[in-house]
């Protein structure tokens, strides 16, 4: 075997330990039990100090065995609370977590005040992890398990997956879906019990879930999101070790995780705020746009036979849409730019490109004003600022199924996109 320094075993352990729990955290998010590693962390406490209490040994397979113990033990209990009594499961998961907890915190400081010197065997270190004591033992043990529980999601992906998006339907359709759930939630025992000495009790949950909502900020297909949480987790655990000096390996492994999901809720393409702050601002603008041009159409639409450079006030359109002065400053501007009016004073021209764009917007409007009345019932005098707010996501299909209420409004141009009537009167506004 090839001899490895104590910082390669640490990074190398860290790096496999990130990998693993960032795959089986993915289906515990999709699952809805972001929680459950969080709470075998904490249930795992006191299976580690009863096994060290009983062997006196110090030896991670022994330590994890008894921590798998009471860990099962707490799922049993919080299985039992969730299906015999009105508990809910987060409830019932809080519970056992505070319990067992609670219990492995008294059991380890009566062993470290004991003459078996629990705090020298190093079980203090179970709390927040100590990396730096780790053995090629444990890390061929990690790897050991790592591997197993990456073979068996390979093998059971396809159950793994319909379970995670719909048990509903996989009982229904004869799949032991009781039985993978378990098998899900077994993995995810596994990779956190041999992940305590690492990061320790506190910080494992972490480990479990952060990849996996890092990863699925970046995209919605669930075999990218596995490979993309394996590799997140593993940075995030290499990357952590290495700059872990001088402080807890386990908190720094935690917080360039945590560094990762928060660049990545800012820059990710589709769901980072970054990205969503721009979409909303150009819909902002868009839907401004809209109302901008519809006001300009239905003003000037009694004008639309006989010129195609139909002219307003300045006056009479604030007074339409309610905007404060600067506000429709600016967007006259901005629309003058794209060459859809002009403006020479207190007068507001639509050029040709202009009035089709607003004849387009007038359209849009209309329609959805037709489809609120005909499938909402809504009456024609309370349509039109309500159809401000929602016209924008006219479906495609909509227009079409709306085109046979369409009319060409009198005097209007035939050149220009059909415009049906509006349902309510359009008056200019008093100056």
């Amino acid at each position: 075997m090839i001899a490895l320094s104590l910082a390669a075993k640490v990074m190398l352990g860290a790096g496999l330990l990130g990998a693993v729990a960032g795959v089986v955290g993915a289906f515990a998010v999709l699952r809805g039990r972001s929680l459950a590693g969080d709470m075998l962390a904490h249930a795992a406490l006191p299976g580690v100090v009863l096994a060290f209490m009983l062997t006196g040994s110090r030896n991670l397979a022994t330590l994890s065995a008894g921590a798998l113990a009471t860990g099962l033990a707490a799922i049993g209990l919080m299985t039992l609370a969730v299906r015999w009594t009105r508990t809910k499961e987060d409830a019932a998961i809080g519970t056992a977590l505070s319990t067992f907890f609670g219990l492995g915190v008294v059991l380890l400081s009566r062993v470290t005040r004991s003459e078996a010197g629990g705090n020298s065997a190093g079980l203090n270190s179970f709390l927040f992890g100590e990396p730096g004591n780790m053995l090629t033992s444990d890390l061929v043990l990690l790897a050991v398990v790592g591997g197993a529980a990456l073979v068996i999601v390979v093998l059971l992906f396809k159950e793994f997956r319909l379970v995670s998006f719909d048990p509903d339907f996989a009982a229904s359709q004869g799949w032991p879906a009781t039985g993978i759930d378990l098998t899900m939630m077994a993995l995810v025992a596994a990779i956190t019990i041999v992940g305590l000495p690492m990061v320790g009790v506190v910080l494992m949950a972490a480990m479990i879930i952060l990849p996996a909502i890092t990863a699925r900020l970046w995209t919605h297909r669930l075999q990218t999101l596995l490979m993309l949480a394996a590799a997140l987790g593993a940075v995030a655990g290499a990357v952590g070790a290495r700059v872990g000096h001088g402080i807890p390996a386990g908190p720094a492994i935690v917080l360039t995780a945590a560094g990762l999901f928060l660049i990545s809720l800012l820059a990710a393409p589709e769901q980072g705020l970054v990205v969503r702050a721009i979409h909303e601002l150009r819909l902002r603008r868009r839907v401004a746009q809209d109302h901008l041009l519809r006001s300009l159409f239905e003003l000037t639409e009694s004008q639309l036979a006989e010129t195609y450079e139909p002219v307003t006030q300045f006056k009479l359109l604030r007074a339409d849409r309610h905007w404060s002065a600067s506000r429709l400053r600016r967007l006259l501007d901005r629309n003058q730019l794209q060459g859809l009016l002009t403006v020479a004073g207190d007068s507001v021209r639509l050029t040709p490109v202009g009035v089709r764009a607003a004849a387009e917007a007038a359209r849009r409007h209309r329609l959805w004003e037709l489809y609120m009345m005909r499938f909402a019932g809504a009456a024609s005098d309370h349509v039109d600022r309500s159809a401000d707010d929602v016209e924008h996501m006219l479906p495609a299909s909509v227009l079409l199924e709306l085109e046979a209420e369409l009319s060409t409004a009198p005097g209007q141009r035939a050149s220009l996109p059909p415009v049906p009537p509006s349902p309510h009167p359009t008056e200019e506004p008093a100056p």
